[in-house]
């Protein structure tokens, strides 16, 4: 009997979430011994980094990653949430599979995931039960996508503002939020101070904050989940 193996990895900062996604490849492992599942699990930005990295610099392959939007970001900054991994797989890794679960619910921030990282499964995580990870594993495996039902519902949405945040805007929010200083975002973003000022003005319109300064800015950009 030819058994198929697949590699994983999860990504996500509670264990105990990390243990339910492990537990789903094991029931469809047992229930089909001609599929074979080995795990690796990362709880942060950094050590998820690194195995991605060590996937790719040896040529290994890696079929499917779970993958947690909400994570902190790593030490040295370069990787605000689990968006910059996603993008960070495609480029290095374009054949494996990612499947996005997330807390997020706000449509526009649902979208712009979409749009980012394009991803073979989205779950919003109060969606997901056991059963339904196993159907999602198995969906990707044989014939993606898999969206959850408030996914699902998501995107049935009109949006009036179709947009998307790259990651210089999601930069640039990071650093108002943890209080850079605006003389010194052109060193840390590679961009004049006009280019910045354009960003935050394109960013308030499409959070729809009126007042000039960035406190409301940064409170509707966390709102929407974006920092």
């Amino acid at each position: 009997m030819e058994i198929k193996n697949y590699t994983v990895l999860i990504i996500d900062d509670h264990p105990l979430i990390s243990n339910a996604y492990k537990s789903a490849f094991n029931k469809i492992n047992k229930k089909d011994v001609s599929i074979s599942f080995k795990i690796d699990i990362a709880h942060d930005c950094d050590s998820a980094s690194e195995k991605i990295h060590a996937f790719s610099t040896k040529n290994n392959k890696l079929d499917i990653v779970f993958l947690d939007i909400k994570l902190p970001p790593s030490t040295d900054g370069t990787l605000l949430s689990g968006e910059d991994l996603g993008l960070l797989i495609n480029k290095l890794l374009p054949n494996t599979k990612i499947i996005v679960a997330t807390t997020f619910k706000d449509n526009y921030r649902v979208l712009s995931i979409f749009k980012s990282l394009n991803p073979d499964g989205f779950l919003i995580k109060k969606d997901i039960t056991p059963k339904e990870l196993v159907t999602t594993i198995n969906t990707i495996i044989t014939d993606p996508p898999y969206y959850s039902k408030t996914v699902t519902k998501l995107l049935r949405k009109e949006v009036s503002n179709n947009f998307l945040l790259d990651a210089i805007d999601r930069k640039l929010l990071y650093e108002l939020s943890i209080g850079t200083m605006m003389k010194d975002l052109p060193k840390i973003l590679l961009l004049s101070l006009p280019a910045i000022e354009k960003r935050k003005r394109r960013m308030k319109q499409v959070f729809d904050t009126e007042s000039p300064y960035d406190k409301e800015l940064l409170l509707k950009a966390k709102e929407k989940g974006f920092i």
